[in-house]
């Protein structure tokens, strides 16, 4: 288990120098961080074929928490680095900055949100309002409640706006995830705001998000000017857009049966796509691991496994997102698998034409 958690940290915090050195000296220490976190992770995903599963899948990882909450730490540091670098304070180049903003923002994009994700879901106070405040750095603090009330709730169902309907593409799908999680996550943190009122005053958590990303972008304006701003904004847009990608790919056209009581059926291992690559998984902290997440949304990342009925993806996440920009091609080689899929679950599907 030990062993589990070094090589997370190994995977996640190798690139950490490589981005620090970057931002301050440029040249080969951005191309190395970027090289890092696109070819290298695509080699060993395709050279080296591990897929472990826990064996005490109930187990404590103390160190599970200490990885994420320096992850966390070198986030916020990375980010204001990143924004001073690409305002200009240490005079990149062009060609620089764009390597830089790549690198910068598949770090966020893929280990911060990744990391954000696992620390929503932690019960202690700490680590949860660490993980808020990634995503309210990213602009997108919403998707703490909207995540957890709604996405969880609701996966595979009409009522998840974060579940991709079958032919939908991903440039349709972003927008309507990011409104509708805005929404969704607005009531339902209503309710339970409604329901607390009584017991004391408190701040509603979209005043936070709302009120954290402006402080976030202020921050960023005293670093660089509005050139900061502007920087920052692009960061927090790529990086979302990764984690809706990451929505998008992994719950592409699952859906959940309604019963004869109207209910959806209770979410199961094949509600969800899952990748069992590698290194990609130590990266992402286990997020591809998806269908054992919906099972247990507590359960910290080591633990993850692979249920042997989950739906498999044909390639590495980040790889089917790169598929997923390219709507006929994606269309080419998901749908024949979810059409699979719904035949094997229901011996009378007709796919769609």
């Amino acid at each position: 288990m030990k062993r589990d958690v070094t090589l997370f940290a190994i995977a996640t915090l190798l690139p950490v120098p490589l981005l620090v050195l970057g931002a301050v000296a440029g040249g080969w220490w951005l191309l190395a961080a970027l090289v890092y976190l696109t070819l290298f992770a695509l080699m060993l995903d395709e050279l080296v074929a591990i897929v472990a599963s826990p064996a005490q899948p109930d187990a404590e990882f103390p160190a599970a928490d200490w990885l994420s909450g320096t992850l966390a730490a070198a986030h916020f540091l990375l980010l204001g680095l990143a924004v001073w670098a690409l305002s200009g304070g240490s005079g990149l180049g062009a060609g620089e900055k764009v390597t830089a903003f790549l690198a910068f923002g598949i770090f966020f994009g893929q280990v911060s949100n990744s990391n954000a994700h696992e620390l929503i879901h932690r019960s202690g106070r700490a680590l949860h309002e660490l993980g808020k405040w990634v995503f309210i750095s990213h602009l997108f603090g919403h998707h703490t409640s909207a995540h957890r009330y709604v996405h969880h709730a609701h996966v595979g169902t009409p009522s998840d706006p974060n579940t991709a309907r079958r032919g939908q593409s991903f440039y349709d799908f972003a927008p309507r995830a990011w409104l509708g999680s805005f929404r969704a996550g607005y009531h339902a943190e209503n309710s339970l705001y409604d329901r607390a009122s009584g017991q004391g005053a408190r701040l509603h958590p979209y005043t936070i998000y709302v009120g954290g990303a402006l402080a976030g972008l202020t921050l960023s304006a005293l670093i660089g000017g509005i050139a900061g701003v502007f920087a920052h904004i692009a960061l927090a847009a790529y990086a979302t857009a990764q984690l809706l990608m990451s929505d998008y790919v992994q719950h592409y056209g699952m859906t959940r049966q309604i019963g004869p009581d109207r209910k959806p059926e209770p979410v199961g291992p094949q509600h969800s796509w899952n990748s069992p690559h590698w290194f990609s998984s130590l990266v992402m902290l286990n997020a591809a691991r998806h269908s054992d997440h919906h099972a247990h949304p507590a359960r910290p990342f080591p633990a993850l496994g692979l249920p042997e009925s989950c739906p498999i993806l044909p390639r590495s996440l980040p790889v089917m997102g790169f598929l997923a920009l390219f709507p006929w091609r994606w269309r080419r080689v998901m749908d024949p698998l979810l059409d699979g899929l719904l035949r094997h679950i229901d011996p009378d599907y007709e796919p769609m034409t």
